[in-house]
């Protein structure tokens, strides 16, 4: 095993730690948020709708748009 043997290693466990990485980040951005994550907007919607800060058209609007945001 000469000198090109040791690079080789060192090249060869590069693209593997490369790839896991990779794959951590194409996992982590493909799981599904926590629970309440999602709703922690709607619940603050809902709460100033209840409250009269805002009127049902803009409750409806920013409703609308939480939705198609999902």
């Amino acid at each position: 095993m000469g000198w090109f043997g040791g690079v080789g290693m060192f090249v060869l466990m590069a693209l593997v730690l490369a790839a896991l990485v990779a794959l951590v980040v194409v996992l982590a951005r493909r799981a599904p948020q926590l629970p309440g994550q999602s709703d922690t907007a709607r619940r603050i919607l809902d709460e100033r709708f209840a409250r009269g800060e805002i009127d049902q058209e803009e409750y409806e609007r920013r409703r609308d748009a939480l939705t198609r945001a999902k």
